[in-house]
């Protein structure tokens, strides 16, 4: 059994019933007696050694090999010495490979309840609702990464404001299956308002996605198209319609990890389109059909799409440009990422002296994407601005009397776990600056000195022409 393959214990398992065909509940009740172990896992659970020896124990008496090294979601679980090691084994990799958003759940998590980055860019996004040009049948609306659903679900809050009438066509791209449960349920409200309403959610990549089509004959092949006309007439009713779809995303929003990149992949595309069955007659020009993608994008939202250690040419070309290319006419890109030149990155300075994930502006992206579209370009407006409109600011949550000569712990692993998710720190660096206290330290020192926490996004704008 080729253990890379899955790169991880939820990997190894899942090639395993592959090969023997057992189920995946089949195999949590034998191998460690409990039937929703691998769809915990799938959920990011966390397991014991004494839990991995188990399961290892169990795939060796059946004739495969052991789940390998000790997987990510381990690492906190494991003794320093085993850290190490696995830090040791990671180290030639680089930064853009360690660092991996799937695997840091509770980092993000902690990241979206502590901090305003949210809030904010919702607002940045509605600013440009006002200057788009929707065209019948529908407003046209790319989310290039939903994560847990809260920006959209304010946008859509903003777009029902500007146009309560209008027909809305929806697509979210999101890989990580949590991140679509949660935004899955902030959207029985947004449907109860605004009824005229086409939702997709779909886990493809960015070359696919908008289109709902993907790019290769086996993936075509595989792709699961399903269509949910919900019932009733309340929040309730579609409350309960769309929790119900849980076994179906649990069965089909599997993912692994590039070996190549480190960036989940899905196992099969799925598009998940939802819409309410009593306004089916209205959105019929609306719903989208399997097979004929369009795109033709009134807005698109591309809000942290990449990461910040990623070459630039793979930024242009494989995610920038093909949301450029997805704009209809008069369709505006909203470009959002991380700038620094903010106390977050003091925190980074003090513990890694002189690390600056922040190395390519938005100008860098621009010029990029301009020179990956090639005489396509002349068809759109890119936009940088001045900083006074680019940069945005958000800030940690915290109390007036929190930050003082003597601040919480809460309050400073907080801080912390913000300054390391935004500057995209990998586990392997993480791993050796734990073993003291040094980082809580600069935390401190940080907090103290500016009495807050914030961060700096900055934005870039490109948008098609209309004639």
């Amino acid at each position: 059994m080729d253990i890379a393959a899955g790169g991880s214990l939820l990997g190894s398992i899942s090639e395993f019933c592959r090969r023997t065909g057992m189920a995946e509940s089949t195999f949590g009740r034998r191998a460690v007696n409990d039937g929703k172990f691998v769809a915990r896992l799938r959920d990011g659970a966390r397991v014991t050694p004494e839990t991995l020896d188990r399961v290892n124990q169990f795939m060796v008496k059946h004739g495969a090999p052991g789940a390998g090294d000790a997987p990510r979601e381990l690492l906190p679980l494991i003794r320093p010495g085993a850290v190490q090691a696995v830090a040791l084994q990671s180290r030639d990799a680089p930064p853009e490979k360690n660092f991996r958003f799937f695997d840091n759940r509770q980092k993000y998590l902690l990241f979206v309840n502590t901090c305003s980055e949210k809030d904010v860019v919702a607002k940045r996004v509605g600013l440009e609702l006002g200057h788009i040009h929707p065209r019948p049948p529908s407003v046209r609306l790319f989310d290039a990464g939903m994560g847990d659903g809260t920006v959209l679900a304010r946008v859509m809050r903003e777009m029902h404001r500007r146009f309560p009438t209008v027909p809305f066509y929806i697509v979210g791209k999101e890989i990580s299956l949590e991140d679509v449960r949660l935004s899955l349920r902030k959207m029985p409200d947004r449907f109860y308002e605004h009824p005229a309403t086409v939702l997709v959610v779909t886990n493809m990549y960015y070359t696919e996605a908008p289109w709902l089509t993907p790019r290769t004959v086996p993936a075509a092949t595989s792709m699961v198209w399903h269509e949910v006309a919900l019932t009733g007439t309340t929040s309730h009713d579609f409350s309960e319609q769309i929790t119900a779809l849980e076994p179906f995303l649990a069965k089909n929003w599997q993912a692994r990890h590039s070996p190549k990149t480190g960036n989940p992949i899905y196992d099969h595309p799925v598009a998940l389109v939802i819409y309410r069955d009593d306004y089916r007659f209205m959105l019929d020009e609306v719903i989208p059909e399997r097979g004929q993608g369009k795109a033709d994008y009134d807005m698109v939202i591309a809000s942290q799409p990449y990461r910040l250690r990623a070459p630039l040419e793979f930024k242009a070309e494989k995610v920038v440009a093909p949301l450029v290319r997805a704009l209809g006419k008069g369709g505006r890109l909203l470009g959002i990422h991380s700038h620094g030149d903010d106390p977050g990155l003091e925190i980074i300075q003090k513990v890694w002296p002189g690390e600056n994930p922040y190395t390519q502006t938005r100008h860098d992206i621009l010029r990029a994407t301009k020179s990956q579209l090639g005489k396509e370009a002349r068809h759109y407006n890119f936009n940088a601005y001045a900083d006074a409109r680019a940069l945005f600011r958000y800030e940690m949550h915290t109390l007036p009397t929190e930050i003082s000569a003597s601040i919480g712990t809460s309050t400073l692993f907080a801080a912390w776990n913000a300054a390391i998710y935004v500057a995209q720190m990998d586990d392997v660096r993480l791993s050796e600056v734990l073993r003291d206290t040094r980082y809580l330290d600069a935390t401190r020192e940080v907090l103290q000195k500016h009495g807050s926490l914030w961060f700096l996004d900055e934005s870039y704008v490109v948008s098609r022409k209309r004639d």
